[in-house]
C-alpha cells in the first residue's frame, strides 16, 4: 500500500515540539485572554513547575489546583496488612507533605528554583492559591481551565488544555506529550463542572500544612556552623557512630569494643567497596575481628548457602581452624598461600580472607596472580541483597606498606580494577605510577636522611587519604589508649597494653684478626669488580641467545642477574647473623662452585632447564622460604646439557676467579671456627641481663634469626645451660603445641606449661603466634625487611601481654655493613614510609638527628594519631551528652548549608558531595578554581563553636557548589565508565588490544569467541589482570618467532584466555524474589555545604 503524505494547516493538538510547547500555550493564552479563573486537574504537581508559570499567573485572582496523589505505595501497604485502603484526611495531607519535601529535596539546585519554590509557599499561605488533594482514585487526566470574570456563552469566555502534560517542567516544555486546546462553550463548561465535582471529593490544602516545609527542608536559613560541622560528621560517619552492642563471644573470649567497632566499620566498607583491608597493627586480634565480619556476612547473605575461604600462611592453620570453630561459622574452606592451585572451583566461594596478605605484594609473582584470579572469578551465588557475583574480600595485614607504594597498589588490585576504581581515584594505575617513580629516585638518588622522610611522608600522605581512607580499618595502640571508651573498656574487663621499651643495643667487640677478614670479607662478597662475580649463578648470560631464551622467555639475562643478587644478598645477611651460618653457606657455595669448573674442564656442564618465576624468590619474606625455592630451582629432573665450547670462554674465567677467592675465604675463616664473640655476648647477656627478674619476671625470652643454621647453632650452644627450644620450617609441625603451651598467655591455664624458658626460632614464628608470656625479645640478627621487625615484636606486645613493658634488644649491624648494604638507610624508609601512611606503635631503627654508625636510638617517636577516629569519637561523645540536640541535627536534612565570615577565605564554598561509593569534599574559590581536600582536612574547615551564627549566603554560592557537583560527576564518569577513550593505555596495554582486536578479525572467529575476545579487551580496559598484558605480548613474541599460522595464533590465543575468569556467568541459584535490594544508580548528592563571606 502506498502512503501519500499529509498537509495540515492547523491542528488543536501540540506535543511540545519546536516552539509548540504547553508554556508558550499558557503564555499566548494569558497574554489574549482575561483570565481571571486558573483550574489545573493534575496526576503531579510540582512547585518547580509553577515557578515557570509564576509570572502568568500574577494577575490571575482564583487560582485552583487539584491533584492525584500517588497511591501505589499506601496501596501495596495496605494490601500487605490485609485491609482496603480508605485515607483519612490527615493521612492524605501528610503523604502530600512528604512528597513535595521529596520535590524540593531533589529539585535542581538553582537559586531561581528556590526562589520559585519560596514563592508558591507564600501564594498558599495568603490564600492566592487553593490547593487540594482527590484521595480516592488515582487522577490520570490532565485538564488546564481557563475563564473571564463572567460566564457567557459566546466565543471567548473561556479554553480548556487537556492531554498527557502535568505541572511540572517536563510536562511544560521538555517531555515529548500529546495534548489538544478546546475553545468551545459546550468544552470548557463541561471540563469546569467536572473540575467542580471532584474539587468538592477533595482534601484542602491548607497554609498551616505547607508552612513547615521550609523548615523540614534544606531552604531552612536558621542552621548554625556548628549544627552544619555536626551535620557533616553524622553524615560521613554513618552507622559508625552507633556502637553494636549485638556480637555474641565465644566463651574464652572477651567482647573489646574497639573490636567490635572495626567489625562494623569492616563490613561497612566490605559491602560497599567489596573488599577493604583489615590493618590494624599486631597483637590487636585482627583474626577474631576477621572472623566476626565473616560471621556477620553470612548471616546477611544466607547462613548455610554463603561460603568463605581463608588463604593463610602454613604456620596458621591451627589458629584459624580453632577460631572458626570457636565462633561457629561454617562452610569454611582453608588453604595455605602456596597451595592456591589446589582450589579446583572457585567460582563456589562468596568471601576470601587473606591472612598475611602483603606476602601477595608483588603482581609479578605466580602467588598474586592465582591470588587475583581466585579473588575476581565471579562466584556461583548472587548476593542475596544486589543480585551481584562479584566476590568479597577481606585481606588481613599489619604491614600492608612492605617496602614500597606499589605494595598497596598491588594489594588494591586483588580487589579493584587498577582503571576503573570505584574510590575517589578512579584510575589507580595512573595515580601511583608518578609516586612509584619519586620514590625510587629518593631510593637511589638522595643522600640527605632530612629530604627522604620528607619525600616518603609526603608520598604516602597521598597514598593514605587519596586511596586508603575509604578501605582500609587500621587502629594502633595510641588510638585505643585515647579514646577514653576503648580505654576504660579494656581496662574494665583487667587487659592492659604494654610499654614499649627503647631498643636497647648489643655490641660485640672483634679482635684486630677478626676485624680485618671481617671488613675483607665484606669487600669481596659486595663488590663483584674486587671479589666474586657470582658467575655460578649466571650461566645463561655467556650461552648464546638461540639456545637459552626459549627455555626463560627471552628473560635469561634478567634471570640471571636476579639470582644472583639473591645470593650475593644471602651471603651479605648471613655474616651479620652469624659466622657459623656464614661459613656454612660459603664452604656450600665453594663446593657448587668448584663443582662447575671440573664440568667446564671436563667438556660438558649441566644446567637446569626449568623456567623460574624468579619474581617469587624476591618477594620471599624469610631465608627458609628462598631456601625451598631455590631447591625447586636444582631439581635435577629438569637438566639439559651443555658443551664448553657452547660458553663465552669468559664464563671459565670468572669461574676459576670466584674459586680462588671461595677457597681463600673457606680456609681463612676455618681458622676462626671456634670464635665467636657474638655468642659469647650473648651468653653473657643471658646471664646477666635478659632473664633478670627486673625485666623478664616471667622468665621468658624470645630470639629471632633469619637463618636456620643460625638457630640451630644456637640451640646446641645454650641447650646444656638453658631450656631452650628451637623451631624452624622443619620441625614447626612438630613444635607448635610447644610453643603455644610455653609462650601463648591466651591458652587457658590448665593447658599452659612451663618447660621452656627461652624460644630461639626463624621467622616462620614472626606472624600470627601468640608468644606474649614473654616480655623481652632479641633479634639475633635484623633482617632487612624492616616490616618484619614489627611482626617480631607483635609476637609479645599483644592484647593479654602479661608484663608492663616489652623490651627489645638488637645485635645490630656493623659501620662496614651499615656502609656496604645501606640496611640503615633502607630501614628508614620503610618505616617512615609505614608510620606516615598507617602509623606505627614504636621505633626500631633511628630517627635521623640520632643516626649514628649503629643506627640506634634512646628516644621514641611520637606515634602518629588517627585523626579520623578521634572525630568519631568526639561524635559519640556528643551524641552521648546531647542526645536530644544529636537527634535533631541527625533530623537535618540534605543539602543543608550555612554562611559563614571570613576574611581570608573571602567568596568561598565547601561542598560535600557523595553518592554509595564515593565522598567528596570540594573547596571552591572565588576565581571558579577549586580544591578537592581530604576528609580530615574538610572536618578542619567545617568545624565550629556552637556560639557561632550564620550569615546569609554570598551570591556565589550556587555556582560554586554546582562547580563541586559538576566535577564529582566528572570524575564519578571516569572512574565508572571509563573506556579506551578516557583511559591512557601503556605500550605493553596498547599492543595486547590490538592483537585482540586483530584476532577477533579473522574469518574463523566463532561469536562466542568474540565474546571472549571481547571481555579479555574489557578486563585490559579496566586493568582487572595485571598478568594478562603480560602474558599476551609474550604469547605474540613466541608466535612472531617459531612463525606460527594464524590459526595456531588463534587456538594458542583462545587457550590462555580460557585460563582467566573473563566472563560473567549467570548465577545458578538466581532468585528474583531474594534480590530485595536493587543497586541504585550512583548518582551524587549535594550533603552539606558553606559559604565564607567578609
Amino acid at each position: 500500500m502506498i502512503s501519500y503524505p499529509i498537509t495540515i494547516k492547523s491542528s488543536k493538538f501540540f506535543t511540545n515540539k519546536a516552539e509548540n510547547t504547553l508554556l508558550n500555550k499558557f503564555r499566548g493564552i494569558f497574554k489574549h485572554l482575561d483570565v481571571q479563573y486558573f483550574d489545573a486537574l493534575v496526576g503531579y504537581f510540582y512547585s518547580t513547575g509553577y515557578f515557570r508559570i509564576s509570572k502568568e499567573l500574577a494577575e490571575v485572582g482564583n487560582i485552583r489546583i487539584l491533584i492525584g496523589i500517588e497511591l501505589d505505595r499506601l496501596s501495596q501497604k495496605a494490601a500487605a496488612n490485609g485491609y482496603e485502603l480508605n485515607l483519612k484526611a490527615h493521612e492524605v495531607r501528610e503523604e502530600y507533605f512528604q512528597k513535595i519535601k521529596k520535590e524540593i529535596q531533589e529539585s535542581e539546585y538553582r537559586k531561581d528554583i528556590e526562589e520559585g519554590i519560596l514563592e508558591f509557599i507564600k501564594d498558599v499561605e495568603n490564600g492566592k492559591i487553593q490547593i487540594r488533594i482527590h484521595p480516592s482514585q488515582k487522577i490520570h487526566a490532565k485538564i488546564y481551565i481557563f475563564r473571564q470574570a463572567v460566564e457567557h456563552s459566546h466565543g471567548g469566555w473561556g479554553t480548556v488544555i487537556s492531554g498527557s502534560s502535568n505541572l511540572t517542567e517536563g510536562g511544560l516544555e521538555n517531555n515529548f506529550e500529546f495534548n489538544v486546546q478546546l475553545s468551545e462553550y459546550e468544552d470548557v463548561k463541561y471540563a469546569q463542572q467536572t473540575f467542580e465535582e471532584l474539587w468538592e471529593e477533595s482534601v484542602p490544602v491548607t497554609a498551616t500544612i505547607l508552612g513547615p516545609v521550609k523548615n523540614e527542608t534544606y531552604l531552612n536559613e536558621n542552621f548554625s556552623p556548628f549544627e552544619v560541622y555536626v551535620k557533616f560528621l553524622i553524615e560521613y560517619f554513618g552507622k559508625s557512630v552507633e556502637y553494636d552492642p549485638d556480637v555474641d563471644m565465644p566463651k574464652g573470649y572477651k567482647k573489646l569494643a574497639y573490636q567490635i567497632d572495626a567489625v562494623q566499620d569492616g563490613f561497612r566498607k566490605l559491602l560497599d567497596y567489596d573488599g577493604f583491608i583489615l590493618g590494624d597493627v599486631v597483637g590487636l586480634g585482627k583474626t577474631i575481628i576477621a572472623t566476626l565480619i565473616a560471621r556477620r556476612y553470612s548471616h546477611y547473605n544466607g547462613y548455610h548457602r554463603t561460603k568463605v575461604l581463608v588463604v593463610h600462611p602454613p604456620v596458621l592453620k591451627k589458629n584459624w581452624e580453632k577460631t572458626v570453630n570457636d565462633f561457629g561459622l561454617i562452610n569454611v574452606d582453608l588453604v595455605s598461600n602456596g597451595s592456591l592451585h589446589h582450589i579446583r572451583y572457585p567460582e563456589n566461594y562468596d568471601l576470601i580472607i587473606v591472612d598475611e596478605a602483603h606476602k601477595f605484594r608483588t603482581d609479578t609473582s605466580e602467588m598474586f596472580h592465582s591470588l587475583q584470579k581466585l579473588c575476581k572469578t565471579p562466584r556461583r551465588r548472587s548476593d542475596v541483597k544486589d543480585g551481584s557475583t562479584k566476590k568479597k574480600v577481606m585481606l588481613v595485614t599489619a604491614t600492608p606498606l612492605n617496602n614500597k607504594p606499589e605494595d598497596i597498589r598491588n594489594q588494591l588490585y586483588l580487589f579493584l580494577d587498577a582503571k576503573q576504581s570505584p574510590l575517589e581515584v578512579g584510575n589507580l594505575q595512573h595515580f601511583f605510577r608518578p609516586l612509584i617513580d619519586e620514590y625510587e629516585k629518593l631510593r637511589k638518588k638522595e643522600k640527605d636522611r632530612v629530604k627522604i622522610k620528607a619525600g616518603v611522608k609526603k608520598i604516602y600522605e597521598l597514598i593514605r587519604n587519596k586511596v586508603l581512607e575509604p578501605v582500609i580499618v587500621r587502629r594502633t595502640r595510641t588510638d585505643i589508649r585515647d579514646t577514653d571508651r576503648y580505654w576504660k573498656d579494656i581496662t574494665d574487663q583487667g587487659l592492659n597494653f604494654p610499654n614499649i621499651g627503647a631498643p636497647r643495643q648489643i655490641l660485640y667487640q672483634l679482635d684486630p684478626a677478626l676485624n680485618e677478614l671481617y671488613d675483607r670479607t665484606f669487600q669481596i662478597i659486595s663488590f663483584p669488580k674486587v671479589g666474586i662475580t657470582y658467575t655460578f649463578y649466571q650461566p645463561w648470560r655467556y650461552l648464546p641467545k638461540d639456545i637459552i631464551d626459549p627455555l626463560y622467555n627471552q628473560r635469561s639475562e634478567v634471570f640471571s642477574t636476579q639470582l644472583a643478587m639473591i645470593m650475593r644478598t644471602r651471603l651479605v645477611k648471613r655474616i651479620d647473623s652469624s659466622f657459623h651460618a656464614f661459613l656454612q653457606s660459603i664452604k656450600r657455595y665453594c663446593s657448587k662452585n668448584q663443582q662447575m669448573l671440573d664440568m667446564l674442564n671436563n667438556g660438558r656442564v649441566f644446567l637446569t632447564a626449568k623456567n623460574v618465576d624468579i619474581s617469587e624468590f624476591l618477594s620471599q619474606d624469610n631465608d627458609e622460604d628462598i631456601l625451598k625455592a631455590l631447591a625447586e630451582y636444582e631439581n635435577p629432573e629438569q637438566i639439559t646439557t651443555y658443551l664448553t665450547e657452547d660458553f663465552d670462554p669468559e664464563f671459565k674465567v670468572l669461574i676459576e676467579k670466584d674459586q680462588a677467592f671461595l677457597n681463600q675465604l673457606v680456609l681463612e675463616w676455618e681458622q676462626f671456627e671456634h670464635i665467636d664473640p657474638k655468642l659469647d655476648e650473648f651468653s653473657y647477656r643471658l646471664d646477666t641481663e635478659l632473664l633478670s627478674p627486673e625485666i623478664n619476671p616471667n622468665h621468658k625470652l624470645v630470639v629471632f634469626s633469619e637463618s636456620k643454621e643460625t638457630t640451630r647453632y644456637l640451640y646446641e650452644k645454650l641447650r646444656e645451660k638453658y631450656r631452650v627450644l628451637e623451631v624452624d620450617g622443619d620441625n614447626l609441625t612438630d613444635r607448635g603445641d610447644d610453643v603455644a603451651a610455653n609462650f601463648d598467655a591466651n591458652l587457658a591455664l590448665n593447658k599452659q606449661r612451663n618447660e621452656y624458658d627461652i624460644i630461639i626460632t626463624t621467622e616462620v614464628l614472626a606472624e600470627g603466634i601468640n608468644m606474649h608470656r614473654a616480655n623481652v625479645i632479641v633479634n639475633y640478627d635484623i633482617p632487612w625487611n624492616a616490616t618484619r621487625l614489627m611482626q617480631r615484636i607483635g609476637r609479645v606486645n599483644r592484647v593479654g601481654t602479661q608484663s608492663e613493658t616489652i623490651y627489645i634488644y638488637n645485635f645490630f649491624p656493623t659501620a662496614q655493613a651499615d656502609r656496604d648494604i645501606e640496611l640503615n638507610k633502607k630501614a628508614f624508609m620503610k618505616l617512615q614510609a609505614f608510620h606516615t601512611a598507617l602509623g606505627e606503635d614504636s621505633q626500631i631503627y633511628s630517627s635521623d638527628e640520632e643516626f649514628g654508625t649503629w643506627g640506634l636510638f634512646s628516644k621514641l617517636p611520637q606515634e602518629e594519631k588517627d585523626e579520623r577516629l578521634m572525630l568519631l569519637n568526639w561524635l559519640r561523645e556528643f551524641k552521648e551528652q546531647n542526645e536530644e540536640l544529636y537527634a535533631r541535627i541527625k533530623r537535618m536534612p540534605a543539602r543543608s548549608r550555612v554562611g559563614r565570615k571570613s576574611v581570608v577565605k573571602k567568596n568561598t564554598t565547601l561542598t560535600y558531595v557523595r553518592n554509595k561509593h564515593r565522598h567528596g569534599f570540594y573547596f571552591v574559590k572565588s576565581d571558579g578554581t577549586f580544591e578537592e581536600l581530604t576528609f580530615v582536612e574538610a572536618a578542619r574547615e567545617f568545624k565550629a563553636l556552637p556560639v557561632e551564627r550564620g550569615v546569609a549566603l554570598h551570591a556565589l554560592h550556587y555556582e560554586q557548589v554546582l562547580l563541586a557537583l559538576s566535577q564529582f560527576k566528572e570524575e564519578e564518569y571516569v572512574a565508572i565508565h571509563a573506556d579506551k577513550t578516557s583511559v591512557k593505555f601503556g605500550p605493553n596495554e596498547q599492543k595486547a588490544l590490538a592483537y585482540l582486536k586483530n584476532m577477533g578479525q579473522t574469518e574463523f572467529a566463532q561469536p562466542e569467541d568474540r565474546n571472549l575476545l571481547d571481555a579479555a579487551r574489557d578486563a585490559i580496559a579496566r586493568g582487572r589482570f595485571q598478568k594478562l598484558p603480560r602474558e599476551l605480548n609474550g604469547l605474540l613474541k613466541t608466535a612472531q618467532k617459531e612463525k606460527w599460522s594464524i590459526i595456531e595464533r588463534y587456538n594458542q590465543l583462545l587457550e590462555v584466555l580460557r585460563k582467566y575468569p573473563l566472563q560473567e556467568q549467570e548465577p545458578d541459584d538466581i532468585d528474583k524474589a531474594q534480590v530485595v535490594e536493587a543497586v541504585p544508580f550512583l548518582r551524587p548528592q549535594i550533603i552539606i555545604s558553606e559559604s565564607f563571606s567578609a
